[in-house]
């Protein structure tokens, strides 16, 4: 067994990564969701089955990022360091899906609750885009399992997840569940993150392979993507043409696809579409303006040098 050394470092990127999510770091709690009940009450009854599925589905996801799809990988990379930035990044996915059930909590009886709970359950398109992922977290033996794994997790955090997203940005562009949407920002914020370093991984593992391998990997990754989209504009149809933003969502799907091809050194696969300008905007990483006393925005900053205050400290002679 070997002790971490971060005085040795593994490479020169992966301490940056590090401080970064360690910088990014939140909790639900940290969110006053009790903000959206007044905006909960003044939607419809599609409106709010549509968040509720929306979320619930994600939740799905982050539970199989943070419990297996982290796990697998950092169980197979080489590197402490590397390992460590990993297991930081699964915690970070289990506080995202714990923060969905904040959002349930705030505003759903425990009846609507579970009931979300059991659709996603008995979703097939849903369990079959877990089930595709989950398969190449499972199957790691070889470093080409690995580089496949890789790529599935990327898919995962730069593309599937935005089916999910997408709802609750268009509401809170709107001025709409803006607390709601606050906590969607800083898992935007995480999710980015995520996928760019998983994302450096995999290219440098693929840089490793033969010129052949190299082409059966893409091969197999295009055929995954190909499968994984088909499934996503079914589950895409189910959950949004009872609000007739089905379209709008499948364009939204290809623009992040292309998004997780970029991060994995790839072209994009798709011919971009102009997506709705609402999301667009709320897609972006930027720190977002907030009532300074009773709101933690995507640009907190935690105090992360802290020393103690000295009689000095209070000497205003000269002022």
């Amino acid at each position: 067994m070997r002790a971490v050394n971060w005085n040795r470092p593994d490479d020169d990127f992966t301490l940056m990564f590090w401080n970064q999510n360690i910088m990014q770091f939140w909790t639900d709690d940290e969110i006053p969701l009790s903000d959206d009940k007044m905006s909960w009450e003044e939607m419809t009854d599609v409106e709010r089955d549509t968040y509720m599925k929306v979320l619930g589905g994600l939740t799905l996801l982050d539970t199989l990022q943070g419990g297996v799809g982290m796990p697998q990988i950092l169980d197979h990379v080489d590197g402490l360091q590397r390992k460590a930035v990993l297991g930081f990044m699964a915690m970070m996915e289990q506080i995202h899906a714990k923060s969905y059930s904040s959002i349930f909590t705030t505003l759903a009886s425990t009846e609507e609750i579970d009931a979300v709970f059991e659709w996603v359950e008995q979703n097939p398109l849903l369990q079959e885009k877990a089930k595709l992922i989950q398969d190449a977290y499972r199957s790691i033996e070889t470093d080409e399992d690995l580089f496949m794994a890789m790529a599935n997790s990327v898919l995962l955090e730069s593309y599937l997840f935005y089916s999910g997203f997408f709802y609750p940005l268009y509401l809170a562009g709107q001025g709409r569940m803006t607390a709601s949407g606050e906590i969607i920002d800083l898992i935007l914020r995480d999710e980015s993150i995520h996928g760019v370093y998983v994302g450096v991984l995999a290219q440098e593992l693929y840089e490793s392979f033969t010129p052949e391998r190299q082409k059966a990997l893409k091969e197999h990754l295009d055929s995954q993507l190909s499968v994984l989209m088909g499934n996503e504009d079914l589950y895409t149809e189910q959950v949004y043409d009872s609000l007739g933003m089905a379209d709008e969502v499948k364009d939204f799907l290809r623009y992040n696809a292309n998004k997780a091809y970029m991060n994995l050194g790839f072209e994009p696969p798709y011919t971009e579409a102009e997506i709705n300008p609402i999301v667009q905007n709320g897609i972006s990483t930027g720190t977002k303006q907030h009532d300074f006393f009773s709101k933690k925005g995507n640009g907190y900053v935690r105090a992360l040098r802290v020393e103690r205050m000295t009689d000095e400290d209070f000497n205003f002679e000269g002022m």
